[in-house]
């Protein structure tokens, strides 16, 4: 019997993925349909349908699913979810009760039975970025907002550039994008995580979300966990990321690394999962926690600006935003996973160790202020990285990926990352 959190939404795992003989002959159908162009981030959130990763969802949402998850926190019928799970397409001749193959870069992913066809405003879109991804940060202040938002967020900037016409509807997914073959062994589902996890005979485990090499912060992060709970789970994005940010073979292989030098390998699990990053900060670590339901962990490991891009958050706004969340009668219909909120992370040299804001009472002369973004300009700029910034063998990695680019890409540092806040 498994002692794991149950899946989110009270119905188990959703999984929309066919295989054997169904999949053959819905992909004979699927030959036959209208095919729609999808999206990265559409193909991310298509497949953690197919392999329950987005339980209780079973297709794209209906404008009545949108308006509830913009204002409210939860699906029309008060399931707990943060962020909408749109699809779109500039296509006008798709009609409500057709179905339409999805298709990306040539790949049949899914098909879809359309029940609901509607257009959201250019005024709604506004309403939609400004409730799940404007914050507290001095990027967010009204007068400042929309001035950098369309050139510096990213979320915002795929939410104002989606397509007229939204499609709402179940899918049947057809293919995992070529993930399980890209990712072996680290690429896993729900299922497979969980089976995992119940064969260590785990119940409480943390899950540290990952979008970056792992640095001694997150190393850190990682072994607190560890201590208080039965095992750990470095569960990091392999879909795509902003341009400048490492791509995900290669933070995988410096987490084997980090993994096999520093980690008691019985206690710690590395995987991975498909989705994009929408940089929503506080928005998008209910996301992260919500699937992480789905995948069997209670916990997900909250720190300094999570899931953030700029100065657009508050420091700890993901870690308050737990704190009030929509709560209905039916239990499975709540956020079951809970936040393990963590303070800022550094190295000090006074306290010979890494510290928080919590541990540390020196000045932030003595500390190494660390962050992922922080790494990836020293290393991207060609400058030193300092010592117990990150682990040695780690650097080794990443130092030889940036040998191997021709063109860099700017990166902006935002003033948490740079220590200038602290």
């Amino acid at each position: 019997m498994s002692k794991l959190v149950p899946p989110h939404g009270g119905k188990g795992l959703v999984c929309c993925l066919l295989e054997g003989g169904a999949l053959d002959a819905e992909k004979k159908k699927a030959a036959g349909l209208k095919q729609i162009e999808i999206s990265s981030q559409e193909k991310g959130d298509l497949i953690m349908m197919g392999i329950g990763g987005f339980s209780p969802l079973n297709g794209f949402m209906g404008k009545a699913d949108w308006k509830s998850v913009c204002e409210k926190l939860t699906l029309a019928d008060g399931t707990f979810w943060p962020i909408p799970v749109m699809l779109a397409t500039d296509e006008a001749s798709v009609k409500a009760g057709e179905e339409i193959a999805l298709v990306r870069n040539g790949t049949l992913m899914a098909t879809m039975k359309v029940t609901e066809v509607f257009e959201l405003s250019e005024a709604e879109k506004k309403s939609e970025c400004e409730k799940v991804y404007k914050g507290e940060g001095p990027d967010s202040a009204e007068d400042k907002f929309w001035a950098v938002a369309m050139e510096d967020h990213p979320g915002v900037k795929m939410v104002m550039a989606r397509q007229k016409h939204c499609l709402a509807g179940p899918v049947k997914v057809l293919s995992e994008g070529g993930f399980p073959e890209k990712f072996p062994g680290v690429y896993k589902r729900p299922a497979e995580l969980r089976k995992e996890m119940d064969e260590k005979g785990w119940k409480n485990v943390a899950a540290l979300q990952l979008r970056n090499p792992m640095h001694r912060s997150h190393e850190y992060l990682c072994k607190i966990a560890v201590e208080v709970m039965d095992g750990v789970v470095i569960h990091s994005l392999v879909g795509a990321l902003k341009p400048g940010d490492i791509p995900a073979e290669v933070r995988v292989d410096a987490i084997n690394t980090l993994v096999k030098h520093y980690f008691v390998d019985k206690n710690v699990i590395q995987a991975g999962y498909p989705l994009d990053m929408r940089y929503a900060g506080p928005r998008e670590a209910l996301l992260h926690a919500t699937f992480r339901q789905n995948y069997g962990m209670n916990y997900l490991i909250v720190g300094r600006d999570h899931a953030g891009v700029g100065d657009f958050y508050g420091m700890f706004e993901a870690q308050v935003i737990f704190d009030n969340l929509p709560q209905n009668a039916v239990a499975g219909k709540n956020l079951l996973t809970q936040p393990l909120k963590i303070d800022w992370t550094f190295y000090c040299h006074k306290c010979d160790g890494m510290a928080s804001l919590r541990t540390c009472p020196h000045t932030k002369d003595d500390r190494v202020i660390l962050s992922g973004t922080k790494l990836r300009k020293m290393l991207s700029d060609g400058s030193p990285v300092p010592d117990h910034f990150g682990r040695e063998e780690v650097l080794v990695i990443l130092r030889k990926y940036y040998a191997t680019l021709t063109e860099k890409v700017e990166v902006k540092m935002q003033q948490a990352a740079s220590g200038s806040v602290m």
